[in-house]
């Protein structure tokens, strides 16, 4: 279901629209380009849908695009342009209003999510409305939404659905799917319309995006498999399945089988017949778009109330959705955990969370892969050790990849060590994010790193984190747990560092406070090759008392504030090759070290070194066998190779390292071939565009980095025969993946 694509990036700084099934953010001249450029090819998850922004359309009556101007001062609450995707929107007010999209995914849709928020009502509790959605000028009928899911209250003093308990006003959009489409699927080059027409009564409409997805088939059920409606199940939401689904669950334990959910949208109740727990036994639905768990409960709910699901040692979920009525979470809201794990050798596989608490996941060896949550009212991921020991929930060797998080009401992605009340829960190790994208997250980070061991968080993308940053990398509470060890690699950030002013930064790295149970320990992070783009104030910090980082091939590009900010107090070291700050506003700094007595630096060939690459350089760049890279044939054409040639001298062997990373010869510029990103990738002349892959980090062992794929530019073969045409390949070290830049 999942299929990797590629995802295509304009030079001009907006991601452009790529294959079928690849994620997109686009940006019309109106809107920022925060969602865009310097972004890794391999970062962030593969999807069946693409995402198309509301801005990126074109409007229609007197619809706006709202947006926060980059560099601009940073909110100082959460407002519906930090929540959207992209920071920024499309406003339908009057009647007539509407916004265009086309579906450029080289397929028909079946289905549609459309991203949105309308006013809550004037005493909370939400409203509903409809709005009109046309294809190709057709109507098609209206989309209902509500507003009962979103506008939440931070801190109110009743409950969090009172806009008069004095809290601040936070999440403000839901996703709402539309499947099957009304009129039948969206065929591929047509243009889609949202218009508030007449009968559209929300005073306002605000549209962050669309996605398109052609849904494929619903599965069908397994051989041998029990039937949840053989065990009296109701797929048609009349009533409560709980009961009957637990006893098939437990039939199947007894017998050695499987469980089958067929399409249908089941009620949960819960309150009377607790969880659901599959302990054991391998569920499966006949897909996230068929078969739903809804939980409708009385809300408010009991103080003392859960409705999640567990899996317990080897459980298997695939292929359901499991929504509900929750509003908020906390006491009364209804918001129970989407799943949560424990026990050793669980699979969670291509489901759908939504309106619920975290999906919290302990236990051993247990893996996550191709799901989505959204509006979530905590965090969409959680990897973790519980509060308190637990031979089951030891949080080891968990691994969460290519899955999609939109709207979390907490951390997108995290794993959490925390020792607990008395100091004897143990850490937490081998914690595995990878190829994730979050979008749009609410409250905290894009993805939190908070103690443990053997972390690796690799390849991700997030995009427009609204309250605090992109990446936190630290520790957890005053109970947290020291991060020992960490690799953060191939990540792309863009925004960060928003409206909470007590959480600067796009990026952050910290050690424990005075107040931790661990307050002489040390943060120990390694990060490589992540482009952090667009941070709303610094575009990376490092505080408060003792860290330790190597930072190595990473790129930041265009932050508000500083590139690089270590505050004052800091100690420990820090060892920086081959980094690249860029596009700096006017006045802002590119490194700035406020603990220059106790912070130890190391490192060489960062841009804001002397001789590093933000120098303007022109000369030679010799490599293996002593030779020259050369423009064959000192031709200027597109397409020209690069190759190794006898240095000469020549205008063909003259290359300038400009200021961005780029490496220009007569008057064109050193790029992969076709933006690739795969081993034995060609190295072309071409003309210059600033894309990404026209870019190339210097590390600190002599080697050049391209940062749309984190390889290395080689001598093919390798060889130093004059003619060898240059390629990128896996970063070896070898001699011909050596190069020396010209000095002047």
């Amino acid at each position: 279901m999942h299929a990797v694509f590629k995802r295509v990036f304009s030079p001009l700084g907006g991601i452009t629209l790529g294959l079928a099934g690849t994620l997109i953010f686009s940006h019309g001249s109106g809107s920022p380009a925060f969602a865009a450029g310097l972004a890794s090819a391999a970062a962030g998850a593969s999807t069946p849908f693409v995402t198309v922004e509301a801005e990126s359309g074109t409007l229609g009556g007197g619809a706006r695009v709202r947006d926060i101007v980059p560099g601009g001062p940073v909110p100082t609450s959460a407002t519906l342009e930090t929540e959207a995707s992209g920071y920024g929107l499309v406003e339908l007010k009057s009647t007539g209003d509407s916004v265009t999209i086309t579906n450029n995914t080289g397929k028909q849709s079946s289905s549609l999510v459309l991203r949105a928020s309308i006013p809550d009502a004037p005493n909370g509790g939400g409203l509903s409305a409809s709005l009109d959605l046309y294809v190709n000028g057709q109507m098609r009928g209206p989309i209902s939404l509500s507003s009962a899911q979103a506008w939440n209250y931070q801190n109110s003093t009743t409950t969090p659905d009172d806009p008069h308990g004095g809290g601040r006003a936070i999440e403000f959009y839901n996703d709402f799917p539309l499947f099957p489409l009304p009129g039948g699927p969206i065929p591929a080059g047509s243009t889609v319309t949202l218009r508030k027409d007449s009968a559209n009564t929300a005073a306002v409409y605000d549209i962050d995006s669309v996605d398109l997805e052609d849904v494929a088939p619903a599965l069908t059920q397994p051989a041998g498999s029990l039937n949840v409606v053989d065990f009296g199940a109701d797929p048609t939401f009349t009533r409560d399945s709980t009961g009957a689904i637990q006893n098939t669950v437990d039939a199947a334990r007894a017998e050695a089988k499987t469980v089958w959910i067929p399409a249908g949208k089941f009620m949960m109740n819960s309150l009377a017949s607790g969880d659901l727990n599959i302990t054991g036994v391998d569920v499966q639905g006949a897909g996230m778009w068929y078969t739903t768990l809804y939980r409708k409960v009385p809300l408010p709910t009991p103080a003392i109330f859960s409705s999640q699901t567990l899996l317990g040692s080897g459980s298997t979920l695939s292929d359901v959705q499991i929504d509900g009525n929750a509003r908020w979470r906390g006491t009364g809201g209804g918001a129970s955990s989407g799943v949560q794990t424990m026990g050793t050798g669980w699979h969670v596989n291509r489901i759908w969370t939504r309106h619920t608490d975290a999906n919290w996941l302990s236990g051993s060896n247990g893996v996550v892969e191709n799901s989505r949550s959204s509006d979530s009212y905590a965090d969409g991921f959680n990897i973790n050790n519980s509060n308190a020991p637990n031979p089951d929930k030891l949080g080891l060797n968990i691994t969460v990849r290519n899955n999609f998080v939109r709207g979390a009401g907490d951390d997108g992605f995290a794993t959490a060590s925390d020792a607990g009340a008395t100091g004897t829960n143990g850490q937490v190790d081998g914690s595995k994010i990878l190829n994730n994208t979050a979008v749009a997250i609410v409250w905290a980070n894009g993805i939190r790193i908070a103690g443990g061991r053997n972390i690796q968080v690799m390849n991700n993308l997030v995009n427009s984190v609204s309250s605090n940053k992109a990446i936190e990398i630290g520790v957890f509470g005053s109970t947290g747990r020291p991060l020992e060890s960490a690799t953060v690699s191939g990540n792309v950030t863009i925004g960060g560092g928003g409206w909470n002013g007590s959480q600067p930064g796009g990026v952050r790295i910290f050690s424990p406070d005075k107040n931790s149970m661990f307050p002489n320990a040390t943060t120990n992070v390694t990060m490589t090759n992540n482009v952090l783009r667009g941070s709303l104030t610094a575009g990376l910090v490092i505080d408060p008392t003792n860290v330790n980082a190597t930072l190595n091939g990473n790129t930041i590009d265009g932050p508000a504030k500083e590139g690089v900010l270590i505050n004052a107090g800091v100690n420990g070291s820090g060892i920086f090759s081959g980094n690249i700050v860029q596009n700096l506003r006017s006045g802002q700094t590119a490194f700035s070290n406020g603990s220059p007595s106790t912070f130890a630096l190391s490192g060489t060939n960062n841009s804001w070194q002397d001789g590093g690459t933000s120098s303007v350089r022109t000369g030679q760049i010799t490599g293996y066998g002593g030779k020259c890279i050369d423009d064959a044939g000192a031709n200027t054409a597109d397409g020209t190779a690069i190759q190794l040639y006898d240095c000469n001298g020549s205008a063909a062997q003259k290359w300038t390292v400009e200021s961005d990373g780029s490496l220009r010869v007569l008057g064109k510029c050193m790029d992969v071939n076709g933006q690739g990103t795969s081993n034995g990738s060609m190295i072309q002349l071409w003309s210059c565009t600033g894309g990404a892959n026209q870019r190339w980090q210097a590390t600190a062992s002599g080697t050049l980095v391209n940062p749309v794929s984190g390889r290395c530019l080689d001598a093919t073969g390798p060889s130093s025969a004059n003619g060898t045409r240059l390629q990128i390949w896996d970063c070896t070290d070898g001699a011909n993946q050596h190069w020396a830049l010209p000095k002047s």
